[in-house]
């Protein structure tokens, strides 16, 4: 580990109050839209993204109260962003391997996935769980003991660790995401023929939002590696390119691409549903 934590520096630069503000505020602005359409599509799937984005603006909001605070921080301003920051995208990606689920059920494509639908979510969603608690625990041992050498790399390799999972996890949701696209194409379902079941269009806004993700994981990780006196963590401006411009378009693709479309109730899946009960009836 490239760091010595009795060089331990809450930051190395003075954190940007018009930065944090902008941030704060597009990450309100997406948050309001997802609440609206969530209540009115009832995609209630996506609980865990909208939860994501509040904790991305109160993560901001820390960096505000940083800001204030130059070069006096304390330690609880410190905790607040950090951890707010780190975990947020965890619960992206549930959503995101959610909405997988739902395009192949749409479909009726359980045939053509390499891990059976009763399956995906909960083995997905598990490692996600688990690179959450990995993350907040590592997070807050990093903080709360950054003048114990010991405690913080123990802080940072869980912190690490917690972050491969969640590359890991994403790189074989994305293998399992194509094998799936190629074998649809390859052999249609009926239900896929349809003009107007978009599942391919949502699988490419899920290629993009996890691209968006694993990206960031993988820049956070060499922040770690290189540790609290490494150039990534001695640059405010790597935290807001990698981390709060790509979740936020991670997060804002599904605010024009809503995966309402692919919801069971949907007035659209309705239809075909009614269509093919009554075909199956006349057979």
């Amino acid at each position: 580990m490239a760091n010595d934590a009795s060089n331990f520096e809450y930051f190395r630069y003075n954190p940007s109050l018009p930065a944090a503000v902008i941030f704060t505020i597009l990450f309100l602005l997406t948050s309001i839209l997802h609440i609206f359409q969530l209540v009115r599509t009832r995609t209630w799937y996506f609980t865990p993204l909208v939860v994501g984005c509040l904790m991305e603006c109160l993560g901001y909001i820390g960096r505000i109260w940083c800001s204030r605070q130059s070069p006096n921080w304390t330690l609880g301003a410190y905790i607040f962003q950090s951890l707010f920051l780190l975990v947020a995208p965890a619960l992206f990606a549930a959503s995101i391997y959610m909405i997988l689920r739902r395009i192949i059920v749409a479909v009726d494509g359980e045939k053509h996935s390499l891990i059976k639908e009763k399956w995906l979510t909960k083995i997905f969603v598990a490692s996600d769980i688990a690179s959450f608690l990995i993350l907040s625990s590592g997070a807050g041992i990093l903080a709360s003991n950054n003048k114990n050498t010991s405690s913080s790399n123990t802080g940072q390799d869980i912190i690490l660790g917690g972050l491969f999972i969640q590359i890991i996890g994403f790189g074989i949701f994305v293998f399992v995401a194509l094998a799936f696209h190629r074998r649809l194409l390859a052999h249609p379902t009926h239900q896929s023929m349809q003009p107007d079941m978009p599942w391919a269009k949502y699988l490419y806004v899920l290629y993009v939002a996890s691209l968006l993700i694993m990206v960031r994981s993988v820049v956070r990780v060499v922040e770690y590696i290189q540790g609290n006196d490494g150039y990534v963590l001695s640059h405010e401006a790597y935290l807001y390119v990698f981390d709060g411009t790509l979740m936020l378009l991670a997060v804002g693709v599904f605010n024009i691409f809503h995966p309402s479309e692919l919801l069971p109730g949907s007035k659209g899946v309705q239809d075909r549903q009614i269509s093919l009960h009554g075909l199956g009836e006349e057979q």
